[in-house]
Parts: structure tokens; C-alpha cells; sequence
């Protein structure tokens, strides 16, 4: 007998192993686009290390290897660095695609705009880091030097693992927001347990602040109070778009009933 669109059969979706076989695929996908982004961003490399190079926050910043490794691995973070910047729209978009079955019309739509807004978020998150936090903890590092009469020598892998070890975390932190919406978009987190977990979550956000910048209270304010800001942000949306869901599911049993 053919099943009809109200049938159990039809209303079950897709059993579990078509559901992991769908995950894979979209897994895959987003790894061959962060290949070719990686082949991509080792020709990419050289410019952009040019320009960080010219924009340090000294001048005539004097680098220097000393392993025959060192500008290998330097090409191979950039071309990471390119890569990623490249692969989180995708991935996103790969993230939409495989719960939009789930999704009705209108949630569809909506949680499509994420896609391009984590991008957005995450070059945000970047220029904040580098143009604030970065010269903050390098010139902080730098004072701490002359004031122990010592000479500087930088080493070309030290001196780019700390610019990462500061742009990445906090970069990836400014794609919050979006991800709490969406999470609560399709239902899997809601503003009360947000609630609950806001102390746990101020707790963390300054001790990454703490971390990442110098040990100085106005240096830790500045990073720490952006960073709740944007978990009370994402608090916020997460509200807004869970008022919104219960009134589509209830304007839809509604329609279901009638």
C-alpha cells in the first residue's frame, strides 16, 4: 500500500543509520572544502605575513628563525589560519542543510541568514583581537623586557604562536551569538538553561580574559567585558528566538487541529 504524507511511516523521517550516513557525508564535505582552502592559503601565506609584519606594533620588527622548520611551519599556520576563515561559512552552511528537514518554512529561511552572519562574527571577532587585545599583551610583554635590561630577540614562530594563541580564541568566541540562535532555532537550547549557566559562563568568558592579556585589571576589563557583553547578547537572541519558535509551533498544532 503507498503511504500517504500523514502516514506514521512518512511522519518517522529518516531511520538513525540514514541520519549518520547524511552527517558523514556533510562532514566530508566541509574537509575537502578546508583542503582546498589550505592549498589555497599557502600561496596566500606570503602576502599576509608581509602585512602583519609591516603592521607590528613596533617598528622594524626584526624576526628571526632558528630552526629550518621554522618557516615551513609559519606558511603551514597561515594557510590554516586562510582556511578557516574560508571553511566556517561552509561549514555553517553544511550545519543548515543537514537539520533543514527538521526545520519548517519560516525556520529555514530564518536560520539561512546565519550562514553568511558567521563570517561576519568571526572577522569581527578578529579585528577586535588584533587591533586591541594583541598590542596590548605585545607591548605589555615588550615593557616587561626593557624594565628587566634585557634584549629582545624575536623569534619568528614565538612571536606568530603568540598572535594566534590570542586572534583564534577570541575570533572563534565572537561566533557565540550566532550559535546560541541557532541552537535555539532548531530547539536544542533555550534562554533558561542559559540562565543557569550564566555564572559558569561570566566565569569562563574572564578567565579567558585573564589569560589572553596582560596581568593588568584595566587590560583583563577590556577583553572580559566584551565577551560577557556578547554571552548577555546571546541571552538575549536566544529569547527572542525562542518566543518566536513557541508561537509557530503553537500556530501549527493549531493548524493541525482545525
Amino acid at each position: 500500500m503507498k503511504e500517504t504524507a500523514n502516514s506514521p511511516q512518512a511522519q518517522d523521517g529518516m531511520p538513525l543509520t540514514e541520519h549518520l550516513g547524511e552527517l558523514r557525508k556533510r562532514i566530508i564535505y566541509c574537509l575537502i572544502v578546508f583542503i582546498i582552502g589550505l592549498v589555497g592559503g599557502l600561496f596566500g601565506s606570503e602576502p599576509v605575513f608581509d602585512y602583519l609584519v609591516a603592521a607590528a606594533p613596533i617598528d622594524n620588527l626584526d624576526l628571526h628563525a632558528f630552526s629550518p622548520w621554522d618557516a615551513i611551519g609559519l606558511y603551514m599556520k597561515f594557510a590554516f589560519l586562510i582556511s578557516f576563515i574560508i571553511a566556517i561559512p561552509f561549514a555553517m552552511f553544511q550545519l543548515w542543510a543537514f537539520v533543514r528537514p527538521a526545520l519548517g518554512e519560516k525556520e529555514q529561511k530564518s536560520t539561512l541568514q546565519f550562514v553568511p552572519g558567521a563570517l561576519i562574527m568571526f572577522l569581527i571577532g578578529l579585528a577586535f583581537s588584533y587591533f586591541v587585545v594583541f598590542p596590548m599583551a605585545f607591548l605589555f610583554t615588550e615593557k616587561v623586557t626593557h624594565n628587566l635590561g634585557l634584549e629582545q630577540t624575536y623569534g619568528v614562530t614565538q612571536y606568530f604562536s603568540f598572535l594566534f594563541n590570542i586572534l583564534l580564541p577570541i575570533s572563534l568566541l565572537f561566533e557565540l551569538p550566532l550559535v546560541i540562535l541557532f541552537l535555539t532555532r532548531i530547539g536544542i537550547l533555550n534562554p533558561m538553561l542559559l540562565k543557569k549557566m550564566r555564572k559558569v559562563a561570566w566565569f569562563i568568558l574572564i578567565f579567558i580574559g585573564v589569560i589572553v592579556t596582560p596581568p593588568d585589571v584595566v587590560s583583563d576589563m577590556l577583553v572580559a567585558i566584551p565577551l560577557i557583553l556578547l554571552y548577555e547578547l546571546s541571552v538575549l537572541l536566544s529569547r527572542m528566538a525562542y518566543g518566536k519558535r513557541m508561537k509557530e509551533l503553537m500556530a501549527r498544532e493549531s493548524e493541525l487541529d482545525d
